[in-house]
């Protein structure tokens, strides 16, 4: 009887082992066919060249490579390739602001004034810091105008800026406001704002292969991007580009910066802080929360709240905001989100705090964002 108990407990055990094997093999096998069906479609669709999808669950990493980094030299993609991720760089804009607040630098309740003299007095001189990382700071337009070409025209630019609503009370996608907070947080540091990027941000968080100027050695790994008529083209950069969208960057550093922000990875206590300062929520717009730059949505999440949140109108109207306050403490029941475009590129990042889940979708076209967040909504719905 004994020895009859002691085999059932073993057969029970190893029925257990064979039913989670079945079960995990059957996910992985699902998440596969979701990957490379979703991929494929876009691609066709949308006559992406190259798409590389990396997906992490409580740290372990999976990449889905397709097509082709150059149509010309029939390079694949790889976890490697460096993509533009366009509006993307803002989240690490916001993070290098947040790392300096955390060495005591600068406080993001601040306003421009502090920080730089020759703004003190203007209406944009009593906008608080947070107001720039939120896109909230009273209506700057969607690009710096194409006829500020320096320094001195764009503080000319800023010294004349008029809110068009109250500081608060309308979210106005910009890029001028997150560069703006880019160029004070590098003075804040005592350092040009590529310096700062480059030689302490980034290497702060682990990230090996991230770039606002690709080097020499590494070119060979850019990817070509390619327009809307399919020609060749790469980021031409213009006043406040680094600070707002001139990243590039892998999926594989681009999937452990996400992880990094799961609360996963080890790095330092004071950039740890800087990553949870990020996903303060401030403002109510719609069915999203605003960041600081992340976008956030209570989670489990519809697919209607994701479209409407990454649509054209929350990008290029405004938006009637509702202001938290106090604001929102970092959650873990959310999907936090941030896409980002070129002329020749498509970036989208997505986690999820209270499952460890984490996916980033780069590609070598700039395609709409509703192809990314469907694509993105699927993969995560395959990994439960």
């Amino acid at each position: 009887m004994i020895m009859t108990c002691k085999l059932s407990t073993i057969t029970l055990a190893l029925v257990g082992l064979c039913a989670f094997t079945s079960n995990a093999l059957a996910q992985g096998a699902a998440l596969d066919t979701v990957v490379q069906n979703g991929a494929r479609q876009v691609m066709s669709e949308y006559a992406v060249p190259g798409l590389v999808i990396a997906v992490s669950v409580s740290g372990k990493q999976h990449f889905y490579n397709f097509g082709v980094a150059s149509k010309a030299s029939k390079q694949p993609v790889t976890p490697d390739t460096l993509f533009e991720v366009g509006s993307v760089s803002k989240l690490f804009t916001a993070t290098l602001a947040t790392y300096a607040q955390a060495q005591g630098k600068l406080s993001l309740n601040d306003t421009v004034g502090q920080y730089e003299p020759q703004l003190q007095g203007t209406p944009l001189g009593k906008v608080k810091l947070t107001h720039l990382a939120t896109h909230t700071a009273g209506g700057f337009p969607l690009q710096v105008p194409d006829s500020v070409q320096d320094e001195r025209q764009l503080m000319d630019y800023f010294k004349t800026w008029k809110p068009l609503y109250p500081m608060g009370t309308q979210r106005s996608y910009a890029n001028p406001s997150i560069g703006l907070l880019g160029m004070l947080t590098a003075k804040s540091l005592n350092m040009p704002f590529t310096q700062a990027m480059e030689q302490q941000l980034f290497p702060a968080l682990g990230l090996q292969s991230t770039y606002l100027t690709v080097p020499a050695s590494k070119m060979e790994l850019y990817a070509q991007g390619y327009d809307q008529q399919d020609a060749p083209v790469r980021l031409n950069s213009g006043a406040l580009g680094n600070e707002a969208y001139g990243v590039k960057t892998s999926a594989r550093d681009l999937i452990h910066f996400t992880e990094l922000n799961l609360g996963l990875g080890e790095i330092s206590p004071l950039m740890r802080k800087a990553l949870t300062d990020t996903h303060t929520g401030y403002f109510r717009v719609g069915p999203m929360t605003q960041d600081l730059i992340w976008e956030q949505y209570p989670y489990p999440v519809e697919l209607k709240s994701l479209l409407t949140g990454n649509s054209t109108k929350m990008a290029y109207k405004n938006n009637d905001v509702i202001g938290l306050n106090p604001p929102l403490a970092p959650q873990q029941a959310v999907w936090v989100n941030k896409t980002g475009s070129t002329g020749g590129f498509g970036a989208y990042t997505v986690f999820v705090p209270a499952e460890q889940k984490a996916i980033v979708i780069l590609a070598n076209k700039n395609y709409p964002n509703d192809a990314r967040v469907k694509l993105a909504y699927e993969v995560l719905k395959a990994l439960d």
